[in-house]
């Protein structure tokens, strides 16, 4: 069995530009799939059910769905001899994939670099191997093997013939001389294409300038070794995939898998540029990294309890069946602060990390705060008030006003803390900063609505509060949240003066004024503080 490797352009094309022509056929390779003395097979391929939305299927749970595609909806899982019955109406495609797949988007594991097994028959491989002959056919196609020896009788005792044999012997020869040049010269091109994708030269310039890292590397065999081939799961992005891992000592990680579709070298440089740099009890620690041709991965100490985004917004907080208190949430409003205050001011260099949002920020078994995934972070001088960036980072609704628009103002640390004080408001409130009632005709704006119940001094009505000393706590949150994100960044407060404003008593602490970007809805809406 040999194997051989190829670049699909037109596959490439298509999953670079998530178009989902990509799923429209079977993938065929550009050779015939067999021929007299061998067979051609994709060593990794899985089969994508292409579904009409109207038929309205319903497989088993146990499928993975994807619905961004126009008109209809892909079904897969991880087992191809697992049939689901409710999908026989639907079309399959045989596509190639990569060894890591991932559940929940297909661009990340179908792939266009087609690793190719070469399966000889039985009788030609005992000819080639055995005796180190060739695989030949005689006048009536029937199969022989060509030695040395064997050649030499033909041409003495079969005279009348040995024009033609000749012929066909050199015809052969040349074919599969041809047929070899072609296989050497696919290598060499997915080999240079390799070495010359501007990616994996800009990473190989990057480690080259940084020298030996603090860091540990490993290889892509370890990395699989550590994960149990990626047996465990934690979850998924837009960067890639999570897994759970065990180093040989025994500590467990998390690994991080960035896409190779998705990921242009700047977020796995920026991750490994950054908290290489960075030693702070709010900020996760960087184990080690991969970087091996197209595969690269993150490896960061474990956090049981995960993201924040699970245990503050309600429909989250259902699922795992346990709700922050207010002392808990107020200590990680504390902890995440502190982690920003070290990478603005405590670091050699200051650090902005552009994407402060609950998915971001992990919780260890205490609860305690790390700030995680440097993917869009800047790295600039203590010295600069101010910085340029290409264009808007960040997730919505978390972007400050002047990374979308200089209009506003400078791109300074003060980004950071506009994102922070909108995540801070949505902790005490328990919802995301947008959220669409369920009569969806109006949208309300958290921070336009909870500014109105505190500017009329009611009490806000959120259920987690169960005392006096807890409605002085949301409240001191949510007035430092409304400083945080004012819409021009001269009035919002420094972290390190949010760290002090946190630490006061809320008596002390002034109402902001109101950020004019906040929202009006887009109806009219009649909702009491009651019932945020």
């Amino acid at each position: 069995m040999e194997y051989g490797f190829s670049l699909d352009k037109n596959l490439y094309d298509l999953l670079q530009n998530e178009s989902c022509e990509a799923f429209r056929n079977n993938y065929t390779l550009p050779f015939p799939h067999s021929f007299h003395f061998a067979s051609f097979h994709i060593h990794y391929n899985t089969t994508l059910f292409r579904c009409n939305r109207s038929l309205h299927v319903s497989p088993l749970t146990s499928m993975y769905h994807y619905t961004k595609c126009p008109d209809y909806d892909l079904y897969y899982n991880n087992n191809p001899k697992a049939e689901d019955a409710s999908l026989r109406a639907c079309t399959k495609a045989l596509l190639p994939i990569k060894d890591v797949p991932d559940a929940n988007n297909p661009f990340t594991f179908v792939t266009a670099d087609i690793s190719t097994i070469v399966v000889l028959t039985d009788e030609c491989a005992a000819c080639h191997y055995r005796r180190g002959g060739q695989c030949q056919l005689d006048s009536r196609e029937i199969f022989f093997c060509a030695t040395a020896n064997s050649i030499g009788v033909i041409l003495i005792s079969a005279a009348g013939r040995r024009s033609w044999i000749l012929k066909m012997i050199l015809g052969l020869g040349l074919a599969v001389t041809i047929a070899a040049l072609l296989l050497v010269m696919v290598k060499i091109y997915h080999t240079r294409w390799k070495k010359q994708n501007p990616t994996n030269q800009q990473i190989k310039i990057f480690l080259e300038r940084e020298g030996p890292l603090q860091t540990k590397r490993y290889d892509y065999s370890e990395i699989k070794k550590v994960t149990n081939s990626f047996r465990n799961k934690l979850g998924q992005g837009g960067f890639g995939s999570v897994y759970k891992g065990k180093l040989p000592d025994g500590r467990y990680v998390a690994v991080k898998i960035l896409s190779e579709l998705k990921d242009n070298g700047e977020d796995f440089i920026n991750e490994v540029a950054t908290i290489s740099r960075t030693s702070h009890i709010n900020i996760v620690n960087l184990l080690g990294f991969c970087c091996e041709g197209s595969k690269r991965a993150l490896v960061y100490e474990f956090m049981s309890n995960g993201s924040l985004e699970k245990f503050i917004f309600e429909e989250n907080v259902i699922k795992t069946d346990r709700q922050l208190d207010c002392e808990t949430i107020y200590h990680i409003a504390i902890g995440v602060a502190r982690g920003l205050e070290y990478l603005h001011q405590g670091c050699n260099t200051r650090i902005l990390h552009f994407d402060i949002k609950p998915h971001n920020i992990l919780l260890d078994e205490n609860f305690n705060p790390k700030i995680s995934d440097f993917g869009l972070a800047k790295i600039c001088t203590r010295k600069e008030s101010m910085i340029s960036i290409f264009g808007a980072r960040g997730t919505a609704g978390y972007i400050a006003p002047e990374v979308f628009s200089r209009n506003f103002g400078a791109v300074s640390h003060k980004s950071d803390v506009y994102s922070y004080g909108m995540m801070i408001l949505e902790m005490v409130g328990r919802r995301k900063n947008i959220k669409t009632e369920v009569n969806r005709s109006s949208e309300i704006y958290f921070p336009d609505w909870i500014y109105n119940c505190l500017e009329s001094n009611q009490e806000l009505g959120l259920q987690n509060i169960r005392n006096e000393s807890d409605d002085k706590l949301v409240r001191k949150m949510t007035i430092v949240g409304l400083w945080c994100i004012q819409t021009h960044p001269s009035t919002r407060p420094a972290i390190s003066k949010v760290l002090e404003m946190l630490g006061s008593k809320v008596e002390l602490l002034q109402i902001p004024p109101k950020p004019f970007l906040s929202s009006p809805p887009t109806s009219p809406v009649h909702l009491s503080c009651e019932t945020l």
